[in-house]
């Protein structure tokens, strides 16, 4: 199995790295449409270092949905579990040299505050505070660990009934296997981070291999080959398959989202913060995040952009300019509109080419996408299955079509479209799947994957890509 696992996986990074051989340029540009006198164009979500800053705050955000989502009993409880162990934090941060607040992050990030989480994969797994592997927590982190004795002392407490019997299990777990210590595993985890440190150079690149592990990263830092001293925002936004495919592809075949682990310890710092200084907006978040199935919500909060009523209503977005047209021009922009665009237009007494435009700004992303994805795969376009609708569309659609959302839609308001799951190839599918972790984790848009489609909502900010939509227009 783990032969399998490894060729499995050397296949997956051959399979990116190839996504790197068409790419004109760097990825300071934009490429131009293949046969056109077009130049490229400047990349404004390229690797930049006087804004290595502004990148790892819209990572930290970006990355932060699941965190909302999935945090035990709520963000606010697990804010609150996790600040308990705030003392015995300060002391492991301390004692490896390293940020408290960042440490604190990976805390509830790891396990929510508890120091009896334990993952799915049981006592051999990942368990604990800080989520340590017996294997590790014994062989390098100096813990004890009877596996054996610790699961036994596991289903002794799943079933037994009184607190006080409860507790005393919980403690002489503890003695057994260090990990649920959760003092013992702070000061474990803070070993690794000095040994990661040392290793590696930075306190960055130490909280990154805490969970891609210190041998992984420097595979990727060997692959990127640019000397010492290499941040781990210019290793994550400066590898791409245009400039340094060998990294990122080792990035993309990890597998388990380790090349986000940095900036999501970010997103749990954030909301440690917003739940120290400003509860108000924690919670406000968190309604948001919940709204639905991606962090589309929080780009664009309900009442926060005009939606469109009705067919006239949408018209006269038209007419003050709004909404631009998409076209179907697979050359210049890489897309493909589906012709059953607006198919349901004629219910609403209105053409089909109403429902076939988005927000400049998101007319632009959608271009970017199909740049993007043509360069790094192929001249096939995406296929564009729906954009703008006004709420007389949207009902309409809800009636024949379970999955449409039945409350507030972003299609209603010019920021949001579909692109259909067909391709042509598991190269242009891996060049998307690429384009939409980058955007998604530099803040520019939310995705998620419905059964047909990859919905998009797209961020206000994507202003920045409107110089695109000059390539829409006619030569003089």
């Amino acid at each position: 199995m783990v032969v399998a696992a490894v060729l499995l996986a050397v296949a997956g990074m051959a399979a990116i790295a190839g996504l790197g051989g068409r790419t004109p340029g760097a990825v300071s540009t934009i490429a131009p449409p293949p046969g056109g006198d077009e130049e490229a164009l400047p990349d404004p979500y390229a690797w930049d270092p006087e804004r290595a800053a502004e990148l790892k705050r819209r990572a930290a955000a970006g990355t932060s949905h699941l965190l909302y989502r999935l945090s035990p009993g709520g963000v606010a409880a697990s804010a609150a579990r996790t600040a308990r162990w705030r003392p015995a934090v300060e002391a492991a941060a301390r004692s490896a040299g390293v940020d408290a607040d960042t440490l604190e992050g990976l805390v509830f990030l790891e396990s929510a505050g508890r120091d009896d989480a334990i993952t799915p994969n049981g006592i051999e797994g990942a368990t604990g505070l800080t989520q340590i592997l017996a294997e590790t927590g014994e062989n390098l982190l100096d813990l004890r660990v009877d596996t054996e004795r610790s699961a036994r002392l596991t289903r002794q407490i799943a079933r037994a009934r009184s607190p006080q019997r409860v507790a005393a299990l919980r403690g002489a777990r503890a003695r057994a296997d260090e990990r649920f210590d959760g003092g013992k595993a702070l000061a474990a985890t803070a070993r690794y981070l000095t040994l990661g440190r040392e290793i590696l150079g930075r306190e960055d690149l130490a909280f990154v291999s805490y969970h891609m592990g210190i041998g992984n990263l420097q595979g990727v830092l060997e692959a990127f080959g640019e000397g010492d001293e290499v941040s781990y925002a210019r290793l994550y936004f400066d590898s791409t398959p245009a400039r340094h495919p060998e990294a990122f592809a080792r990035l993309r075949g990890l597998g388990d989202d380790s090349s986000n682990y940095y900036w999501k310890v970010g997103a749990a710092r954030e909301i440690m913060r917003l739940w120290r200084e400003d509860p108000a907006e924690l919670e406000r978040l968190d309604g948001l995040h919940e709204a639905k199935g991606s962090a589309e919500e929080v780009l664009h909060p309900d009442g926060s952009v005009p939606r469109f009523g009705d067919p006239e209503e949408l018209r006269e977005a038209w007419d003050r300019g709004e909404i631009a047209a998409l076209p179907d021009t697979p050359r210049v922009t890489g897309l493909r509109r589906d012709p059953r665009m607006g198919e349901l237009a004629a219910r609403l007494d209105a053409p089909a080419g109403l429902y076939r435009g988005l927000r400049p700004e998101a007319l632009a992303l959608a271009l970017y996408l199909g740049a993007q994805v043509r360069a790094h795969s192929g001249t096939a376009p995406l296929i564009v299955t729906s954009a703008v609708r006004d709420e007389r569309y949207q009902q309409a659609l809800v009636s024949r079509n379970r999955e449409a959302t039945r409350g507030y839609s972003l299609h209603t308001t010019g920021w949001a479209f579909d692109v259909e799951r067909r391709y042509v190839s598991r190269r242009q599918a891996l060049a998307f799947q690429a384009a939409l972790d980058r955007l998604q984790v530099l803040g520019a848009i939310a995705w998620v994957r419905e059964p047909d489609a990859i919905h998009v909502t797209v961020a206000r900010d994507a202003r920045v890509l409107l110089p695109l939509l000059d390539r829409l227009q006619p030569s003089p």
